[in-house]
């Protein structure tokens, strides 16, 4: 296992790199100059040039992304344009929000995704299957910003029982009763992810149930109760861990919507505000680290994969 370890985290290296080069080039073709979105309309010719000169920004682009990978080496994700400060602190200010929230939309995508699943294969065909299924491929095709904005109308404004937005840390007033603030934000994001997993939970069980070994297990007498957990829900979840991947991307791209929404100061919010000030390195930085994130995910999920299945071999 350590060995297979050692030999993932080589192979990300070329990726990172990669990563890197199409990250730069991606967010220097955004239209717009960082020097005169930060003057203001204002601004003479000669002042943005200069701003320009002394941001490192009249440099080749070659040059600007050696630079930029030399200080990345080390651990510096360079200086924002806008707020005069590391990039480094900027994403650890907003990394407790994002991560808090991803953390409650993983626990509620877990705990009604997969136990729903379960049900909806094990009862097949009948009324309960027909409401979930139905259910799921809802909540699956509703878009986000819609059902943020409803849950905001009905539990926020209309119930009064949850805040509408904003997101104080744990660690002011209020502490962990602060993750109230979170609460429709996360179940906003878990909806359509559990109902994927949902889906998949119910498609793995009822293949994995139609296989030779499920069909032995129930001709030696085994309770149902026992098949069911031990010889089909334990391998079907070998696909759901896998797809646990592509759930984190999902969670990523739909987060960014999300904290609009709700005003939360986190990680996706804070990239919309960099793309719209032109703040390269705040752009640069964040995308970087949830690719190094993202990768980091998927070994995690390759590892588990592993362990599932002694079927695998890590070499």
């Amino acid at each position: 296992m350590l060995s297979y370890t050692l030999k993932r985290l080589l192979t990300l290296l070329p990726t990172l790199i990669a990563a890197s080069i199409l990250v730069f080039l991606f967010v220097h073709l955004i239209p717009g100059d960082p020097a005169a979105v930060l003057l203001g309309d204002t601004a003479t010719p000669q002042e943005i040039a200069a701003l320009t000169r002394e941001m490192g920004l009249d440099k080749p682009l070659w040059q600007q992304y050696t630079l930029w990978l030399s200080e990345v080496a080390k651990g510096n994700l360079g200086q924002s344009i806008f707020f005069k400060a590391p990039v480094t602190s900027i994403i650890a200010d907003g990394a407790q929000t994002s991560i808090l929230l991803a953390t409650m939309t993983i626990f509620w995508i877990i705990i009604f995704g997969i136990p729903i699943g379960v049900l909806s294969a094990t009862r097949q065909g009948s009324w309960v299957d027909q409401l979930t299924s139905g259910l799921a491929m809802f909540f699956a095709s509703v878009p986000t910003f819609w059902l943020g904005l409803y849950l905001i109308l009905i539990f926020a404004v209309g119930l009064g029982w949850f805040p509408s937005s904003g997101f104080p840390s744990i660690f002011d007033e209020g502490g962990i009763s602060n993750l109230r603030y979170l609460l429709l934000p996360s179940l906003t994001l878990a909806a359509p992810n559990a109902a994927l997993i949902i889906r998949l939970v119910r498609a793995s069980m009822l293949d994995i149930s139609r296989e030779d070994h499920v069909r032995t297990a129930r001709a030696k007498g085994l309770h149902p109760t026992k098949v069911a957990i031990k010889h089909v829900f334990r391998n079907a979840l070998i696909t759901v861990v896998a797809a646990f991947g592509f759930t984190f991307a999902a969670l990523v791209s739909e987060a960014v919507v999300t904290e609009t929404v709700f005003s939360l100061p986190g990680i996706g919010r804070l990239v919309v505000q960099s793309i719209l000030r032109r703040d390269y390195p705040v752009i640069q930085g964040v995308i970087l680290v949830i690719v190094v994130l993202y990768l980091f995910i998927n070994l995690l999920v390759d590892l588990a994969y592993a362990m599932l299945d002694p079927r695998v071999s890590l070499k």
